[in-house]
């Protein structure tokens, strides 16, 4: 495969992006698209795990969500997520704050 024929499939997989800054782990939402351009989301975490002697480690996790499964998968956070905060809630106003006031994220700032 030649440099061009590379270069316009990257470009044409990846159709949008969103990272979330939550803590000490950030979480990236890419929409891609298949050799038939279909859309399907892929959901990445990735957290810094420090060692003893100051350096750390990137641990990335990766999922993949195809459009036939999102309103099944929607559901089930939602379901999952109104569970918690019914039975547990937030501990306090400083969860509260982290979790709905996310900050600007620059992909130049994420690189490893």
């Amino acid at each position: 495969m030649g440099e061009f024929e590379k270069n316009e499939s990257l470009e044409r997989d990846e159709i949008f992006s969103k990272a979330v800054r939550a803590g000490k782990r950030t979480y990236f939402f890419d929409v891609k698209a298949t050799r038939k351009n279909d859309y399907y989301l892929t959901i990445t975490e990735r957290k810094r795990r420090y060692e003893q002697d100051g350096s750390f480690q990137v641990e990335k996790h990766k999922i993949f969500l195809y459009k036939e499964d999102f309103e099944k998968f929607a559901e089930g956070l939602n379901e999952v997520v109104d569970f918690i905060k019914s039975n547990k809630g937030f501990e306090s106003d400083q969860e509260i704050n982290n979790v709905e006031s996310f900050s600007e994220v620059h992909f130049e700032d994420l690189e490893e």
